[in-house]
């Protein structure tokens, strides 16, 4: 883990407009360079919310954000962190625009200075990388909404923050994303209700309820085989 985190949360709290509670209520969370965090918790605790204020969609009623040690003060601040992380909404279709699958890849180098040529070559490098060379001319509209999240993981260089990833998708996708995800060289935090992906794809659970993020306890197997590391939550198993 390096000094600086990647991303810091600073008794953060985010309260909606006529709301009697906040839904965030004095968060605080790090995302190192390289770690893998799953975060669980019932519907509407706030853990979208949380992806929104970390992207700056939303701006906290309390508390600090850092990004790289920096604390993060500013719209240009905040357009500079997502040049480097990427969220990926529970619906694919919200962050494909272009028309095609190496346009959308592209769009990402072409934002931070690559000329078009420079771009499209690191666009087809990173397709192919990831397996998804296939699909390079396809139209982003055609996709299935399996591939559109796989695409999707292809245009983000440092860290990605992935909502429900495996919402709606088939086996055989799932266990692609699960294959391109292991073998990222990069910080995510993902999250799931699919205590089966959580278990093959992230180092550290972390539970999110009453406007809160705590440290799961130490995961435990069970029978049929997968990790359990919050089990009062409700959960589902993949597949």
């Amino acid at each position: 883990m390096t000094k600086s985190p990647l991303i810091k949360l600073q008794d953060v709290t985010y309260v909606y407009s006529g709301a009697a509670k906040p839904v965030l209520d004095r968060v605080n969370l790090t995302l190192h360079k390289q770690q893998h965090i799953g975060l669980v918790g019932p519907n509407g605790c706030g853990k979208t919310t949380l992806f929104h204020v970390i992207m700056g969609l939303l701006k906290p009623k309390t508390g600090t954000l850092f990004f790289k040690g920096n604390e993060l003060r500013s719209t240009q601040n905040f357009k500079e962190l997502r040049q480097e992380i990427g969220l990926l909404f529970q619906d694919a279709d919200d962050q494909l625009f272009s028309p095609t699958v190496l346009e959308d890849v592209a769009f990402g180098p072409l934002n931070l200075g690559a000329s078009p040529v420079e771009a499209r070559e690191m666009a087809l490098q990173t397709l192919n990388d990831l397996g998804l060379a296939e699909l390079e001319k396809r139209i982003t509209h055609q996709l299935s909404g399996g591939e559109k999240k796989l695409v999707s993981l292809a245009m983000q260089p440092k860290a990605l923050l992935l909502d429900e990833p495996t919402n709606n998708l088939d086996p055989a996708t799932r266990a692609r994303l699960i294959e391109i995800l292991t073998g990222l060289d990069l910080a995510y935090v993902i999250i799931s209700h699919d205590w089966d992906f959580l278990a093959e794809t992230s180092q550290d659970i972390l539970a999110m309820d009453q406007g809160r993020v705590a440290e799961c306890h130490k995961s435990s197997l069970h029978d049929h085989r997968h990790a359990h590391p919050y089990g009062g939550q409700s959960h589902r198993h993949g597949g």
